[in-house]
């Protein structure tokens, strides 16, 4: 789940460096749909950086200590 997440994260950015891509699309409006809840609250906690977008970099740690405390946590309920 976190590692598919983490691909249409990536697919996200990567969608946005392509400047001839149509953002009605339906693949893009998917990507935009999908990442826009969890990139939105952390943009609007960042100072603003002129063009460049730190969030998606947030969100892979936010992402990454996610899945190590769901994990930690498993492990700990099955033994």
């Amino acid at each position: 789940m976190f590692v598919v997440y983490s691909y249409i994260l990536l697919a996200r950015i990567i969608s946005s460096w392509l400047p001839n891509l149509d953002p009605s699309h339906p693949i893009v409006e998917f990507l935009y749909r999908a990442t826009e809840p969890v990139l939105r609250p952390i943009r609007e906690l960042l100072p603003r950086t002129g063009m460049i977008d730190f969030s998606p970099i947030i969100a892979f740690f936010l992402i990454r200590l996610v899945r190590q405390f769901v994990v930690q946590l498993l492990f700990r309920l099955t033994f």
